[in-house]
C-alpha cells in the first residue's frame, strides 16, 4: 500500500481505487456471488440449459416458493447467485427491457443486447458516491437470430458469452465437470442432461451414505433452437431426467 496507508482506507468507498488498481466494494461484490447458490448454464447446437441446486434453507420455509429460475420474455431466461433481493430487481429491470423492446421495435430484443444493458446499470453503480454494487451474477440464456445464447453477467458490468458457465459456492468443481464432458454438438435432450448430471454430481458429494438426489433438490429451465421458447421444468419432469441419468449409470 502507498504512502503507508493501511487497505482499509480504501474500502470505505465505492470512487474510490486502491493504488494497484482496485475496487474493493467490486471485489466484496463478487464474494457474495461465490457464496450463492451453484448455478450453471450450458449451450449447445441444439438449445441451453440453467440448472440451479437448490437447499433446504429450513424446515419451516415452504421451497416450492423459492425461485431460481425466471422467464424475462419468452425466448429469454434467467438465474442469478448471490444477493436474492439485487438479483429479483435485475430481473424485473430485464423483464421490463424486453416488453420495451417489443413495444417500439415489435420484435424479440436480442439476448447479448439484454446483457448489455442490464450490465450498464451494475457498471454505473461501481463509480457513483452513496450506492453499492449489485451482488450478484446473471445468467441469460435464450435463442435469437443468433442462435442459441449463453451470457453470463459479473457485479463488475462485465459480461462474457459462454458454451456452459457455472455461478455460486461450488463453481469451480462444476466448471471443471463441464471442461471434461461438454460438447457443442448436443441436442437438447442430452444438454439438458449433461446440466442435470453435473449438479446432480456435485450435490451427490454431499449426501449421506444411501441418500440419492431428488427432484426437489434441482430447478432446471431450458429452450430449444427449434421451439424458441424458454421452459421451467416440473418436479415430475426434473425426476423422469433423474432417473434416466441413473439407469444410465452416470448419476447414483
Amino acid at each position: 500500500m502507498g504512502l503507508g496507508v493501511p487497505a482499509a482506507a480504501y474500502d470505505r468507498a465505492i470512487t474510490i481505487f486502491s493504488p494497484d488498481g482496485r475496487i474493493y466494494q467490486v471485489e466484496y461484490a463478487f464474494e457474495s456471488v461465490r457464496r450463492g447458490w451453484t448455478t450453471l448454464g450450458v449451450r449447445s447446437r441444439g438449445g441451453v440449459v440453467v440448472v440451479v441446486e437448490k437447499k433446504k434453507i429450513s424446515p419451516l420455509i415452504d421451497s416450492k416458493t423459492i425461485q431460481k429460475i425466471f422467464r424475462i420474455d419468452d425466448h429469454i431466461g434467467a438465474s442469478f447467485a448471490g444477493i436474492a433481493s439485487d438479483g429479483r430487481v435485475l430481473v424485473d429491470y430485464a423483464r421490463i427491457l424486453a416488453l420495451q423492446h417489443r413495444f417500439y421495435y415489435d420484435e424479440p430484443i436480442p439476448v447479448e443486447y439484454l446483457a448489455k444493458q442490464v450490465c450498464d446499470i451494475k457498471q454505473a453503480y461501481t463509480q457513483h458516491a452513496g450506492v453499492r454494487p449489485f451482488g450478484v451474477a446473471i445468467i441469460f440464456a435464450g435463442v435469437d437470430e443468433n442462435g442459441s445464447q449463453l451470457i453470463m453477467t459479473e457485479p463488475s458490468g462485465r459480461y462474457l458469452s459462454y458454451y456452459a458457465v457455472a455461478i455460486g459456492e461450488k463453481s469451480n468443481n462444476v466448471t471443471e465437470y463441464l471442461e471434461k464432458k461438454y460438447k457443442y454438438d448436443m441436442d437438447i435432450e442430452e444438454t439438458i442432461k449433461l446440466g442435470i448430471e453435473a449438479i446432480a454430481k456435485i450435490i451427490e458429494a454431499g449426501l449421506e451414505k444411501g441418500k440419492k438426489v431428488e427432484a426437489e433438490n434441482l430447478e432446471v429451465g431450458y429452450i430449444s433452437v427449434e421451439e424458441k421458447i424458454f421452459k421451467i421444468m416440473s418436479q415430475e419432469e426434473i425426476e423422469k431426467y433423474l432417473e434416466q441419468l441413473r439407469s444410465e449409470g452416470r448419476i447414483k
